[in-house]
């Protein structure tokens, strides 16, 4: 294959996209300081839904019509939610996803038994493989030939990274740059991919914007998704590639990884058990209902800007304190705490600003954390003992396993 000539990269800074082949924007917008002396970034959004503030980029409109969108992570908590809206709609869906233990699998094959219901006929793939495995992934591109990618597989964690940083170098660093060399090579019109508010490390700002310098990230997960930002920069650069990628705020809700606070509360404070409180309670953060994220998700598929980052939040973050007495209110019983100290790699508090994610995309979460946690809960207390059952003490972030108990090795796809 021939490469493209480009001229040497510039710095990562603001980008003039009126140098690039894609005429669909015009200007970097400057970003506003407004949200500093507020106590909730979307405090300026009125329920006319007006924008915040002028935006000097040309919105687009989102693509409309059948997409087949290769969802990498299908099997994940946001993959398989985001698997599911897709072929709700009317897409054609390719799920991958290597079914590893960092969580049990069964939540994983619960999860894409969900997906076969919902769609039993042809527009729904799968395989099963590890996205770095470059002769199984091209066997993929090669027969599928998907439009879009939604790049949601990926090593999560920011503890167990402390443990085995490696993993993440493959998962994350390596697993990411394969897929966007694949997608240039096949004509991908449009690449999404899963980025963290972790890359924020230890700011000190009120809210982050995605103007802000990320160069510190405090742990390898964090540096992992750093570094998949800026080789996301260089593909955009080299061959034009449509990148977006989203820094996700703490996501939860129904079908949740168990190994994050939301279940592991939820599950501990409902079956009477001791719960790990770490620090003072005063640590912060922008919990994301999952029904707004996939939402914020699939508006980025659907409109292929040359290459940007976006927030993906609620906006307004909740301290460890106050999401402990959520959570005994809705599920009925009072917390049994142990006080822990700060755990390395932790930041004391997130809270995104998403103004941008409002003007470019029209993203605007709209669940609250006190109703978001009340739909787990419900969710919990109905559904989830039924299908299967799963302690999160026994999972990635818990007391008994690290992520260097995931198996990597390699997995040839098989379709199912």
């Amino acid at each position: 294959m021939k490469f493209r000539h480009t001229e040497s990269l510039p710095s990562l800074a603001h980008l003039d996209e009126t140098s690039s082949d894609d005429d669909n924007t015009t200007s970097t917008p400057t970003r506003s300081t407004r949200h500093a002396e507020s106590s909730n970034c979307l405090a300026d959004l009125t329920d006319d839904d007006s924008a915040p503030s002028p935006c000097r980029r040309a919105v687009l409109p989102p693509h409309t019509g059948h997409k087949k969108v290769l969802v990498t992570g299908g099997a994940g908590f946001i993959g398989s939610n985001v698997a599911e809206l897709l072929l709700a709609r009317g897409d054609s869906v390719v799920v991958v996803d290597e079914m590893n233990d960092y969580y049990d699998v069964r939540i994983k094959e619960a999860n894409l038994t969900r997906l076969r219901k919902l769609c039993p006929g042809d527009r729904l793939s799968i395989y099963r493989g590890d996205i770095c495995d470059e002769e199984s992934m091209l066997s993929v591109f090669e027969k599928e030939r998907p439009g879009w990618v939604c790049h949601m597989a990926a090593r999560a964690g920011v503890r167990p990274s402390i443990q085995d940083p490696f993993v993440y170098i493959h998962s994350n660093i390596r697993g990411t740059t394969h897929l966007m060399e694949l997608s240039h090579k096949f004509g991908v019109k449009n690449f999404v991919f899963a980025s963290s508010s972790s890359v924020y490390g230890g700011s000190k700002s009120t809210f982050f914007s995605e103007e802000e310098n990320v160069d510190n990230p405090v742990s390898p997960y964090a540096a992992s998704k750093k570094a998949c930002e800026l080789l996301a920069y260089t593909y955009h650069h080299l061959y034009k590639l449509n990148v977006t990628g989203l820094r996700f705020f703490t996501v939860y809700g129904p079908r949740g990884r168990p190994d994050m606070a939301p279940f592991k509360f939820i599950d501990r404070v409902s079956r009477g058990l001791e719960l790990q409180q770490f620090g003072d309670g005063s640590s912060s953060r922008d919990y994301t209902y999952i029904g707004d994220i996939v939402d914020g998700i699939l508006r980025a598929i659907d409109r292929p800007y040359p290459y940007e980052v976006f927030n993906l939040g609620k906006g307004n973050g909740t301290s460890l304190k106050e999401f402990i007495r959520i959570v005994e209110k809705h599920v009925g019983k009072k917390a049994i705490i142990k006080l822990m100290p700060d755990q390395p790699g932790d930041v004391p508090y997130t809270c995104a600003d998403v103004s941008k994610a409002y003007e470019l995309l029209g993203y605007r979460a709209k669940v609250s954390f006190d109703e978001g946690i009340r739909k787990t809960v419900d969710w919990y207390m109905h559904e989830y003992g039924k299908s299967i059952c799963v302690e999160p003490e026994t999972q990635a972030n818990g007391m008994g396993r690290a992520a260097s108990f995931a198996e990597m090795k390699k997995a040839t796809p098989v379709e199912v």
